[in-house]
Parts: C-alpha cells; sequence; structure tokens
C-alpha cells in the first residue's frame, strides 16, 4: 500500500516537473539576449514569460503549431528543433514581447488571397496567442507592446507540379491597441484596435479587415494573378485549407476549412488634420486664454523667448504647439552641438513636459508639443550664444513620458529633434558622453 501510494506520488512529480520544463523550454534564456535591459527583464519576469508558455501550450489550434525560434521549418526539422521562442524584444523602439511559432497549415494561393491568408493565421493563431500572454503583462509598465511572428504554408503549382513554400506574417500592437482587441466587445472595435499596430506579410506591408468581404489588395497583389480574381469571386471566400506537410505538397483526406463569413462594409479611415491657416488661427484662438496664463505662470522655469510668443504651427501633417525657449547651461556642458541638445533638452525642456501637460487634459485639437530652444552657456559673467535646437513631441508619446512609461530616450525617438535646421538622432548616453564639436 505504501510503495503503491509512493509510486502514484512519484507520477504526479514527475508530470508536474515535466509541465514546468516544458513551459520553461519556450522561454528564451536570459544568458541568450544581448541587450543588457533586455536581458534584465527577461529574468526579471521569467516566471510570467513561462507561465504565458503554459497558457499557448494548452491552448488548440486547428493545425499543428510550434513555438519556435526559428521560422520557416518543416514539420519533422519542426519537431527536434529548439521550441523556445518568448522573449523580450526591440520593436521601432519600443520593448516588446515577441513570440515566434510555426503554423503547419497551407492555403491554396490559387484560391486564398493574401489578405485571407493574414487573416485567417491571425483569427487562429496571433489571437489565441495574444489572448495567453496579454493577461499576464497588461500590467507591466516595461511591456509597450507585442510582436508575434507566425509561418505558414502557401500551396501552388510550378510547372504542374505541386509546390508547397512558408510565409511570413508579423503583427505588431502597442500595449493599447493589444487591451482594447482583447477587450472589444465587437468586430468594429476590433479593427479599430488592430488599425493601431503593423501588420507585415513576407516583409510587406498589408492590412487585416476583420469583416470585409472583398478585400484591399496586399502591397504586392497584382490585378490580373490568381489570387486577386479568387479574392474578387464570392464562390472562392471559403476555398480550402489543408495541413501543411514536409514541405512536399498537400496530404491527401484532409478536411476542407472554410474562413468565417464575412460582411461587405469596410471601416472609414480617419480624416487628415486640417492643417490650413484658417485652422491654426482657430486653433490659436480658441486655445489662447489657456497659453497666456501658461506664459505667467511657467516663465520663472520655462524661461520664455519675450519676443516669440507660444503659437500652433504646421509640423509633419499635424498641429503642434510651439514654445521658444531659453536654456542656459553652465560652462562644463560645453562640447558638441549633440551634447548640448542633450543637455538641454536633460536639464530644461524634460523638466517642462509634465506642468504643460497639466493645462491640456484629454485634448484633441492638436498633436503635439514643440520646445524652441536657444542654448547659451554661462562663462565669465557674460552669456555666450551657442545653438538653435528643436523638439517636436507627438501628444501621445508626452502622455507616456508624463506618466513615466516611457524614458526620455524613448520620448526623442517618438520625436524629432533639429539642430541649426537639420534633423537628427540624438542619443543622450552617447552625447553627453562626447566632448569634441
Amino acid at each position: 500500500m505504501h510503495k503503491s501510494r509512493a509510486g502514484w506520488l512519484g507520477l504526479v512529480l514527475s508530470l508536474v516537473l515535466f509541465g514546468a520544463s516544458a513551459s520553461l523550454a519556450q522561454v528564451v534564456s536570459p544568458v541568450e539576449i544581448k541587450d543588457p535591459a533586455l536581458r534584465a527583464l527577461q529574468q526579471q519576469y521569467m516566471d510570467d514569460l513561462s507561465r504565458a508558455g503554459e497558457d499557448i501550450l494548452s491552448t488548440h489550434f486547428d493545425y499543428p503549431f510550434y513555438l519556435s525560434r526559428k521560422l520557416d521549418l518543416d514539420q519533422a526539422r519542426q519537431q527536434l528543433a529548439d521550441q523556445s521562442s518568448i522573449r523580450f524584444d526591440s520593436y521601432d523602439g519600443k520593448t516588446v514581447l515577441a513570440i515566434t511559432g510555426n503554423y503547419y497549415a497551407a492555403y491554396s494561393a490559387q484560391k486564398i488571397s493574401p489578405g485571407q491568408r493574414a487573416r485567417s493565421t491571425f483569427l487562429n493563431v496571433v489571437m489565441p496567442i495574444l489572448k495567453a500572454a496579454v493577461p499576464r503583462f497588461q500590467n507591466n509598465q516595461h511591456v509597450q507592446g507585442y510582436a508575434i511572428e507566425i509561418s505558414h504554408h502557401i500551396m501552388g503549382k510550378v510547372m504542374g507540379v505541386s509546390m508547397e513554400r512558408p510565409e511570413n506574417l508579423m503583427v505588431f500592437l502597442p500595449r493599447s491597441g493589444a487591451l482594447k482587441l482583447l477587450a472589444a466587445k465587437d468586430e468594429t472595435s476590433q479593427q479599430a484596435a488592430l488599425l493601431q499596430g503593423d501588420v507585415f506579410l513576407n516583409a510587406q506591408p498589408i492590412s487585416i479587415w476583420l469583416n470585409d468581404a472583398v478585400l484591399p489588395p496586399a502591397a504586392n497583389d497584382h490585378p490580373d494573378d490568381s489570387s486577386a480574381k479568387a479574392q474578387s469571386d464570392p464562390a472562392q471566400t471559403g476555398a480550402e485549407i489543408v495541413p501543411a506537410g514536409n514541405g512536399s505538397g498537400p496530404q491527401p483526406g484532409a478536411t476542407p476549412t472554410p474562413l468565417s463569413p464575412l460582411k461587405p462594409k469596410e471601416p472609414p479611415a480617419p480624416p487628415p488634420r486640417d492643417t490650413s491657416t484658417q485652422a491654426l488661427s482657430a486653433t490659436q484662438l480658441s486655445n489662447q486664454p489657456i497659453v497666456d496664463q501658461i506664459v505667467k505662470e511657467m516663465e520663472p522655469q520655462a524661461h520664455f523667448v519675450s519676443y516669440a510668443p507660444p503659437k500652433f504651427v504646421a509640423f509633419r501633417q499635424g498641429i503642434y504647439l510651439e514654445f521658444s525657449v531659453n536654456s542656459t547651461l553652465p560652462v562644463s556642458a560645453a562640447g558638441s552641438r549633440y551634447k548640448l541638445a542633450a543637455t538641454a533638452f536633460d536639464d530644461h525642456v524634460a523638466h517642462l513636459v509634465r506642468p504643460l501637460l497639466a493645462y491640456f487634459k484629454d485634448t484633441h485639437e492638436f498633436d503635439g508639443i514643440g520646445f524652441s530652444t536657444n542654448i547659451h552657456l554661462a562663462g565669465k559673467g557674460a552669456l555666450t550664444s551657442s545653438e538653435a535646437v528643436e523638439f517636436f513631441f507627438p501628444l501621445s508619446s508626452l502622455r507616456c513620458y508624463e506618466k513615466y512609461d516611457c524614458t526620455g530616450q524613448q520620448l526623442l525617438d517618438a520625436g524629432t529633434v533639429l539642430i541649426n535646421g537639420e534633423r537628427v538622432a540624438l542619443d543622450l548616453q552617447i552625447a553627453e558622453g562626447s566632448s569634441s564639436h
């Protein structure tokens, strides 16, 4: 009796340990991540990453799916390959939770258009992964977005011979978009959330439309190819998907899986911002009382230029409120123009962001704030003029910085920096460590 109980407990313990090791096997080891900041995050959140891996492993997919370090592997090689793929990574300057995998379904290139293939893999694979991962990290301020890359297969014929090849779908969603997508109650809300991100099919930009019967063409579609013809033919919208083989073509006896019924209505694109002279004047007029209050109350710390009052300007298809200020730096800040610009941002401009945003709560009248600063060095009783630097920041990035969700470097990366009228990339650590002109 004791032996049976001991054997049963040993079996349970073995199963628990096997499950834990399987989930950890889906997570990239911190020592394999080269970037020190990302490596630290990987180490800090290993438990959350492994639990996300457990949730993904427990998900039922229509066809075999493997988390994988490498894409485009045939199924036989995949079963022996490294399946650790969950990791912190960078995308477009943002820290993201990145997940890659191989999905062994094959789409008919003749019957299923690129847009339909992207939508099917998104709904059947990417969405379940997001549902497994996002709740684990929804309150983690380090995660600024999610990047999911999935390889599926497409089938076609070359000189009458069936051929099968991989096709890669990459979906990026910012943190807010991922949360809105999972909280959405209808397709319209889901579509709006999805449009906040980026989607690529074989590295070409593409849009996923959740409720369109006739999809907009992919970037590399040709109007006379067979997939475009299938896209416009209502009889083909239920085209088959078959399990992917080992790269040798379709397997016999597969059960066709129809795509979801689709609706013909396309969500309208948001109208562009009106940056005409009349629109700028109207925005200036409606916000002038607040602007006057800002100048009066923030002058001691902002050092506004008296002959250049704040005004709304057109910049990069948007409307920005531009402030002209003087930045007085110590002689010790002398160095290259990049060092001066970086020091002016750290010591002066960055300290104005949160007080300024307090005057504008939930405004939609303009798109960002600009700071045009004349940098001076204080030396031996006189002010020596130096560089002219302009910083333009989108409101969304300013709000992120305001809430301490973004660093100063991330704010700079999201904005535009001009030194003497020329756009530059400004790295705070490198610039402030330099001394030459």
